[in-house]
Protein backbone atom coordinates (compact mmCIF):
# COMPACT_ATOMS: atom_id res chain seq x y z
CA UNK A 1 0.00 0.00 0.00
CA UNK A 2 1.56 3.72 -1.41
CA UNK A 3 1.75 6.03 1.69
CA UNK A 4 1.24 9.53 0.24
CA UNK A 5 2.15 12.44 1.24
CA UNK A 6 1.83 16.00 -0.23
CA UNK A 7 4.46 18.79 0.36
CA UNK A 8 2.98 22.28 -0.80
CA UNK A 9 4.24 26.42 -1.49
CA UNK A 10 0.99 27.73 -0.14
CA UNK A 11 1.49 30.69 -2.54
CA UNK A 12 1.29 28.63 -5.89
CA UNK A 13 -1.43 28.38 -7.74
CA UNK A 14 -2.81 25.29 -10.16
CA UNK A 15 -6.19 24.31 -10.97
CA UNK A 16 -8.76 25.09 -7.94
CA UNK A 17 -6.06 25.19 -5.55
CA UNK A 18 -5.30 22.91 -2.85
CA UNK A 19 -8.50 22.04 -1.96
CA UNK A 20 -8.97 20.81 -5.22
CA UNK A 21 -6.18 18.68 -4.97
CA UNK A 22 -7.14 17.14 -1.82
CA UNK A 23 -10.79 16.32 -3.43
CA UNK A 24 -8.61 14.77 -6.25
CA UNK A 25 -6.77 12.76 -4.14
CA UNK A 26 -9.60 11.39 -2.18
CA UNK A 27 -11.65 10.35 -5.16
CA UNK A 28 -8.34 8.02 -6.39
CA UNK A 29 -8.94 6.80 -2.53
CA UNK A 30 -6.22 8.61 -0.71
CA UNK A 31 -8.13 9.92 1.80
CA UNK A 32 -5.55 11.43 4.46
CA UNK A 33 -2.41 11.65 3.36
CA UNK A 34 0.45 13.37 5.32
CA UNK A 35 0.49 17.38 4.68
CA UNK A 36 2.94 19.84 4.79
CA UNK A 37 2.68 23.40 3.78
CA UNK A 38 5.03 25.82 3.74
CA UNK A 39 5.66 29.74 2.64
CA UNK A 40 8.35 29.43 0.91
CA UNK A 41 10.56 26.71 -0.79
CA UNK A 42 13.76 26.78 1.13
CA UNK A 43 10.93 25.64 4.14
CA UNK A 44 10.31 22.14 2.03
CA UNK A 45 13.66 20.16 2.65
CA UNK A 46 12.38 19.74 5.89
CA UNK A 47 8.76 18.89 5.59
CA UNK A 48 10.28 16.43 2.75
CA UNK A 49 12.21 14.54 4.80
CA UNK A 50 9.77 14.34 7.78
CA UNK A 51 7.23 12.68 4.91
CA UNK A 52 10.12 10.21 4.20
CA UNK A 53 10.58 9.44 7.85
CA UNK A 54 6.80 9.24 8.68
CA UNK A 55 6.84 6.55 6.11
CA UNK A 56 6.13 7.87 3.09
CA UNK A 57 6.65 6.58 -0.28
CA UNK A 58 5.40 9.08 -2.80
CA UNK A 59 5.67 12.65 -2.48
CA UNK A 60 3.56 15.20 -4.21
CA UNK A 61 5.19 18.21 -4.70
CA UNK A 62 3.29 21.43 -5.20
CA UNK A 63 5.17 24.42 -6.96
CA UNK A 64 7.63 25.76 -9.19
CA UNK A 65 11.09 24.90 -10.12
CA UNK A 66 12.08 25.99 -6.79
CA UNK A 67 10.13 24.06 -5.13
CA UNK A 68 10.87 20.60 -6.75
CA UNK A 69 14.68 21.57 -7.15
CA UNK A 70 14.71 21.76 -3.35
CA UNK A 71 12.32 18.69 -2.60
CA UNK A 72 15.17 16.79 -5.53
CA UNK A 73 17.79 17.90 -2.64
CA UNK A 74 16.30 16.37 0.12
CA UNK A 75 14.88 13.47 -1.34
CA UNK A 76 17.45 12.17 -3.71
CA UNK A 77 18.97 8.39 -2.52
CA UNK A 78 16.26 7.85 -0.15
CA UNK A 79 14.06 5.64 -2.15
CA UNK A 80 10.93 7.77 -2.27
CA UNK A 81 9.32 9.21 -5.42
CA UNK A 82 8.46 12.35 -6.26
CA UNK A 83 5.13 13.36 -8.13
CA UNK A 84 5.40 17.03 -9.64
CA UNK A 85 1.78 19.34 -9.68
CA UNK A 86 3.54 22.27 -11.87
CA UNK A 87 2.08 25.45 -9.90
CA UNK A 88 5.31 27.78 -10.97
CA UNK A 89 5.56 30.18 -13.44
CA UNK A 90 8.35 27.64 -15.79
CA UNK A 91 7.76 24.29 -14.62
CA UNK A 92 11.53 23.13 -16.52
CA UNK A 93 11.22 19.63 -15.19
CA UNK A 94 7.61 18.84 -15.45
CA UNK A 95 7.47 20.73 -19.00
CA UNK A 96 10.24 17.96 -20.11
CA UNK A 97 9.21 14.92 -18.60
CA UNK A 98 5.10 15.54 -19.93
CA UNK A 99 3.25 16.62 -16.94
CA UNK A 100 0.61 18.85 -17.63
CA UNK A 101 -0.31 22.03 -15.80
CA UNK A 102 -3.65 20.36 -15.23
CA UNK A 103 -4.54 18.90 -11.83
CA UNK A 104 -6.47 16.58 -12.13
CA UNK A 105 -4.08 14.79 -15.05
CA UNK A 106 -1.20 15.70 -12.70
CA UNK A 107 -2.39 13.80 -9.72
CA UNK A 108 -3.29 10.71 -12.10
CA UNK A 109 0.11 11.01 -13.06
CA UNK A 110 1.43 10.68 -9.73
CA UNK A 111 -0.77 7.62 -8.64
CA UNK A 112 -0.81 5.83 -11.74
CA UNK A 113 1.70 6.74 -14.21
CA UNK A 114 4.82 5.06 -14.75
CA UNK A 115 8.14 5.47 -12.71
CA UNK A 116 11.32 7.03 -13.97
CA UNK A 117 15.05 7.43 -12.25
CA UNK A 118 17.13 10.31 -13.34
CA UNK A 119 20.40 11.38 -12.50
CA UNK A 120 20.72 14.84 -10.61
CA UNK A 121 23.70 17.45 -10.79
CA UNK A 122 24.96 18.81 -7.67
CA UNK A 123 26.62 22.38 -7.40
CA UNK A 124 28.73 23.23 -4.33
CA UNK A 125 26.99 20.38 -2.23
CA UNK A 126 23.52 20.90 -3.32
CA UNK A 127 21.16 19.12 -5.91
CA UNK A 128 19.82 20.65 -8.88
CA UNK A 129 17.19 18.49 -11.57
CA UNK A 130 17.46 21.10 -14.56
CA UNK A 131 19.94 23.29 -14.89
CA UNK A 132 22.83 25.94 -13.16
CA UNK A 133 25.24 28.08 -13.69
CA UNK A 134 26.95 31.56 -12.47
CA UNK A 135 27.05 35.07 -14.35
CA UNK A 136 24.65 35.91 -17.06
CA UNK A 137 21.90 33.23 -15.95
CA UNK A 138 22.64 33.60 -11.74
CA UNK A 139 22.17 37.43 -12.82
CA UNK A 140 19.13 36.96 -14.28
CA UNK A 141 17.35 35.09 -11.84
CA UNK A 142 18.87 37.25 -8.80
CA UNK A 143 17.15 40.07 -10.97
CA UNK A 144 13.42 38.86 -10.34
CA UNK A 145 11.91 38.94 -7.12
CA UNK A 146 8.70 37.19 -5.78
CA UNK A 147 6.31 39.54 -6.32
CA UNK A 148 7.77 40.81 -9.50
CA UNK A 149 7.36 37.05 -10.65
CA UNK A 150 3.95 37.00 -9.38
CA UNK A 151 2.74 40.35 -11.25
CA UNK A 152 4.75 39.86 -14.66
CA UNK A 153 5.09 36.00 -15.20
CA UNK A 154 8.03 35.01 -17.87
CA UNK A 155 7.60 38.33 -18.48
CA UNK A 156 9.85 39.12 -15.57
CA UNK A 157 12.65 36.92 -16.63
CA UNK A 158 13.10 38.71 -20.32
CA UNK A 159 12.97 42.50 -18.20
CA UNK A 160 15.92 41.34 -15.48
CA UNK A 161 17.72 39.51 -19.01
CA UNK A 162 18.02 42.84 -20.44
CA UNK A 163 19.75 44.46 -17.05
CA UNK A 164 21.51 41.11 -16.93
CA UNK A 165 23.37 41.53 -20.39
CA UNK A 166 25.13 44.65 -19.16
CA UNK A 167 27.13 42.41 -16.56
CA UNK A 168 30.92 42.29 -17.11
CA UNK A 169 32.38 39.01 -18.32
CA UNK A 170 35.02 37.23 -15.45
CA UNK A 171 38.13 35.28 -16.37
CA UNK A 172 37.52 31.69 -15.41
CA UNK A 173 39.43 28.37 -15.32
CA UNK A 174 37.20 25.25 -15.71
CA UNK A 175 38.30 21.38 -15.53
CA UNK A 176 36.83 18.82 -16.84
CA UNK A 177 37.00 15.33 -15.31
CA UNK A 178 40.20 16.70 -14.05
CA UNK A 179 41.75 18.25 -17.52
CA UNK A 180 41.27 21.99 -18.02
CA UNK A 181 38.90 22.56 -21.01
CA UNK A 182 38.48 26.28 -20.87
CA UNK A 183 40.44 29.29 -19.56
CA UNK A 184 40.37 32.44 -20.67
CA UNK A 185 37.64 34.99 -19.98
CA UNK A 186 33.16 34.41 -20.53
CA UNK A 187 30.40 35.78 -19.47
CA UNK A 188 28.29 32.80 -18.16
CA UNK A 189 28.66 28.77 -17.64
CA UNK A 190 26.43 26.63 -17.49
CA UNK A 191 25.51 22.77 -16.27
CA UNK A 192 22.70 21.18 -17.68
CA UNK A 193 20.86 17.57 -16.63
CA UNK A 194 18.23 18.82 -18.89
CA UNK A 195 19.08 20.98 -21.72
CA UNK A 196 15.26 22.57 -22.68
CA UNK A 197 14.70 26.00 -20.49
CA UNK A 198 11.57 28.52 -20.66
CA UNK A 199 9.91 29.05 -23.89
CA UNK A 200 11.21 25.57 -25.37
CA UNK A 201 14.69 27.05 -25.65
CA UNK A 202 16.86 24.06 -26.16
CA UNK A 203 20.42 25.22 -24.68
CA UNK A 204 21.71 21.68 -25.00
CA UNK A 205 20.11 19.70 -27.20
CA UNK A 206 22.11 16.70 -26.75
CA UNK A 207 21.10 16.85 -22.86
CA UNK A 208 19.57 13.63 -21.57
CA UNK A 209 18.60 13.37 -17.71
CA UNK A 210 19.68 9.75 -17.51
CA UNK A 211 23.06 9.49 -18.69
CA UNK A 212 25.37 9.58 -16.04
CA UNK A 213 26.48 13.36 -17.52
CA UNK A 214 26.16 16.60 -17.56
CA UNK A 215 26.67 19.14 -20.27
CA UNK A 216 28.59 21.32 -19.85
CA UNK A 217 28.83 25.30 -21.82
CA UNK A 218 30.64 28.82 -21.86
CA UNK A 219 29.47 31.75 -23.45
CA UNK A 220 31.82 34.24 -24.63
CA UNK A 221 29.57 36.67 -25.15
CA UNK A 222 29.81 40.36 -24.77
CA UNK A 223 27.06 43.27 -24.79
CA UNK A 224 23.73 43.10 -26.29
CA UNK A 225 24.40 42.59 -30.35
CA UNK A 226 26.58 39.18 -29.26
CA UNK A 227 23.74 38.26 -27.04
CA UNK A 228 21.49 38.36 -29.79
CA UNK A 229 23.59 36.14 -31.97
CA UNK A 230 23.77 33.63 -29.28
CA UNK A 231 19.75 33.52 -28.71
CA UNK A 232 19.34 33.58 -32.34
CA UNK A 233 21.41 29.99 -32.53
CA UNK A 234 19.73 29.06 -29.72
CA UNK A 235 16.58 29.61 -30.76
CA UNK A 236 17.52 27.58 -34.25
CA UNK A 237 18.69 25.09 -31.90
CA UNK A 238 22.50 24.88 -33.00
CA UNK A 239 23.84 27.11 -30.18
CA UNK A 240 27.45 24.61 -30.32
CA UNK A 241 28.23 26.66 -33.71
CA UNK A 242 28.03 29.74 -32.28
CA UNK A 243 31.69 30.87 -32.32
CA UNK A 244 30.85 32.80 -28.50
CA UNK A 245 29.14 29.11 -27.11
CA UNK A 246 31.66 26.03 -26.44
CA UNK A 247 30.22 23.10 -25.00
CA UNK A 248 31.19 19.73 -23.62
CA UNK A 249 30.04 17.03 -21.22
CA UNK A 250 31.39 15.49 -18.49
CA UNK A 251 31.01 14.13 -14.65
CA UNK A 252 33.00 16.13 -12.67
CA UNK A 253 33.24 19.85 -13.23
CA UNK A 254 35.43 22.57 -11.12
CA UNK A 255 35.35 26.45 -11.82
CA UNK A 256 37.85 29.00 -10.86
CA UNK A 257 36.81 32.70 -11.22
CA UNK A 258 38.90 35.81 -10.79
CA UNK A 259 36.40 36.95 -8.05
CA UNK A 260 33.12 35.71 -6.46
CA UNK A 261 30.42 35.11 -8.76
CA UNK A 262 26.57 34.47 -7.96
CA UNK A 263 25.31 31.68 -9.02
CA UNK A 264 21.90 29.81 -9.65
CA UNK A 265 20.40 26.49 -9.62
CA UNK A 266 17.02 25.33 -11.32
CA UNK A 267 16.17 29.69 -11.12
CA UNK A 268 16.98 29.86 -7.55
CA UNK A 269 19.81 32.43 -6.99
CA UNK A 270 22.26 31.66 -4.21
CA UNK A 271 25.42 34.13 -2.68
CA UNK A 272 28.36 35.02 -4.74
CA UNK A 273 31.71 32.17 -4.90
CA UNK A 274 34.64 32.67 -6.49
CA UNK A 275 34.82 28.61 -6.98
CA UNK A 276 32.33 25.70 -8.07
CA UNK A 277 32.54 22.25 -7.72
CA UNK A 278 30.11 20.08 -9.89
CA UNK A 279 29.38 16.74 -10.15
CA UNK A 280 26.91 14.17 -11.61
CA UNK A 281 25.06 11.46 -8.87
CA UNK A 282 23.79 8.52 -11.38
CA UNK A 283 19.41 7.14 -10.83
CA UNK A 284 19.54 9.59 -7.63
CA UNK A 285 15.95 10.33 -7.71
CA UNK A 286 12.14 8.18 -9.05
CA UNK A 287 9.81 10.96 -10.43
CA UNK A 288 6.58 10.01 -11.89
CA UNK A 289 6.22 10.42 -15.46
CA UNK A 290 3.11 9.82 -17.91
CA UNK A 291 2.42 6.16 -18.78
CA UNK A 292 4.27 5.15 -21.80
CA UNK A 293 1.65 4.05 -24.36
CA UNK A 294 2.23 0.34 -26.10
CA UNK A 295 1.71 -0.18 -29.80
CA UNK A 296 -2.10 -0.71 -30.33
CA UNK A 297 -3.29 1.72 -27.10
CA UNK A 298 -4.58 4.56 -28.13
Amino acid sequence: MTSVAVVAHRDKKLGGGLSELRQELAANGVNDPLWFEVPKSSKAPKCVRRAIKQGADLVFVWGGDGMVQRSVDAAAGSGVTLAILPAGTANLLATDLGIPKDLTQAVAIGLHGDRRSLDVGVINGERFAVMAGAGFDARVMGGVDKATKQRLGRVAYVRSSVHAIKGKSRKMKIKVDGQTWFADTASCVLFGNIGTITGGLQVFPDAQPDDGYLEIGVVTAKGKMDWLRVLSRIVTHDPANSPMVSITRGRKVTVKFDGPLPYQLDGGARTKTDKLRVSVEPDAICVCVPETKTEGQS
